[in-house]
């Protein structure tokens, strides 16, 4: 206790160079809050994303077309058709749900209000495959797809902007001036990882999307073909029968490449959330080395504190202080000094957090583990770098220290 009282004595007797000396602990601990708290954030809504864009997924989308000489993107030529689908449900054993997809930009019209937005033309499975919610009216039905029947489900974005809070159910729509009956509403999933609104879309039968919205010079042409596998451990094997089948399907002989493209989803997606953790602790690595800078200012304030102490250490060995409690003195005052910037860097780091939540509306996500961490790390810095500054200190002959002026 005694060794605390002189060390607080010291510090609070040079404020201004012990303020200064702890600016660089707070700042490090804020800094590692605040940078895994914003890569945490980052990771998180990529988890949810993951989590609701649905599980065991293959998208399938049509092979490249051919320009003269040149070759187009993936997706260009028109070589998966709703009997493509048709037949993926009947002949696969390995796929839970097989969703014919065409989708566009469409203008929603309502009264004196309208929307620009993307419109999806599906089957029912949709909902299944991408998990989607109805929160409001009911889907529709295969039925509705047979007879080509003009209704649609809106996004929460969609029916916000068009009927603010009033009910949409059963209402009429326009989308691009063909009249729609409102079935129900969607349950708002919220922004994507890369800034898309999830929420901004309508919903409407693939055969209605084809003859009415979206008419292409292939009758039946889709713009893609969504796969649920049975299960996660069936998907690759999934992958292989969907290959098999549409190879067969579209009479492709071995050594031929394959006219459509088919993508692992939830891999996909996996990889993105791997990638933004391992971002979230590069930010906190980076944010560490301030801790680092600070530590080593710290030991040299500490070291020119020994040179102007040198007669104060001197008079307490004269008068019966040992090494040893020399050694804890100046020690404790490195670790007073870490301890109390950590503890200020943990208002900076939570406070800077919330602010860039508030201002830029980037969700952060603050956990006690990093600010155990922080305040633990600091603590270590403190001892480490004022380890030589309290060795150096307590090796002094006291007789040179008496004599020093």
């Amino acid at each position: 206790m005694e060794i605390l009282k002189t060390a607080f004595r010291s510090l609070f007797a040079n404020k201004t160079r012990s303020l200064l000396t702890m600016l660089g602990i707070v700042i490090g601990v804020g800094a590692v809050i605040t940078m895994v708290a914003v890569g945490s954030g980052a990771a998180a809504i990529m988890d949810d994303f993951v989590a609701g864009v649905g599980s065991n997924l293959l998208i399938v989308f049509p092979g490249t077309a051919r320009t003269g000489a040149s070759r187009q993107a993936a997706g260009s030529a028109a070589t998966l058709t709703l009997a493509d689908a048709r037949v993926l449900r009947n002949e696969g054993f390995l796929t839970a749900e097989v969703v014919p997809e065409v989708y566009g930009g469409s203008q929603l019209v309502y009264g004196n209000g309208n929307w620009n937005t993307t419109t999806l033309g599906a089957t029912p499975g949709v909902l299944k495959a991408w998990e989607w919610s109805v929160a409001e009216g009911q889907p529709f039905s295969d039925g509705d797809v047979s007879n080509g029947a003009k209704v649609c489900l809106l996004g929460d974005t969609v029916a916000r902007n068009l009927f603010g809070g009033g009910d949409p159910v059963d209402k009429i729509v326009r989308i691009r001036k063909v009249p729609f009956r409102v079935l129900g509403v969607l349950g708002a999933k919220g922004p994507s990882p890369w800034g898309g609104d999830q929420d901004d879309l309508v919903i409407v039968p693939i055969t209605t999307a084809q003859r009415r919205l979206f008419r292409s010079g292939i009758p039946g042409s889709v713009r893609r073909i969504t796969i649920q596998a049975a299960d996660r451990d069936s998907l690759t094997a999934a992958e292989e029968e969907v290959r098999s089948i549409l190879r067969q399907r579209h009479r492709l002989p071995d050594g031929i490449p394959d006219d459509f493209v088919i993508r692992n989803m939830t891999q996909i997606l996996e990889n993105a959330a791997a990638s933004t953790h391992v971002m979230a602790l590069l930010l906190g690595a980076v944010a560490g080395i301030s801790l680092l800078v600070g530590g080593i200012g710290i030991m040299n304030i500490m070291l020119v504190s020994v040179s102007e102490r040198t007669r104060e250490i001197g008079i307490r060995m004269a008068v019966g202080a040992r090494p040893i409690d020399v050694r804890f003195q100046f020690l404790a005052e490195a670790v007073i000094l870490s301890i109390l910037g950590g503890s200020a860097g943990i208002l900076g780091g939570v406070g800077v957090s919330r602010a860039v939540t508030e201002i830029w509306e980037w969700p952060t996500l603050i956990s006690m583990h990093s600010i155990f961490l922080a305040v633990g790390f600091s603590a270590i810095v403190g001892i480490f770098f004022g380890f030589w500054p309290a060795w150096k200190a307590s090796n002094l002959d006291p007789i040179d220290a008496l004599r020093y002026e």
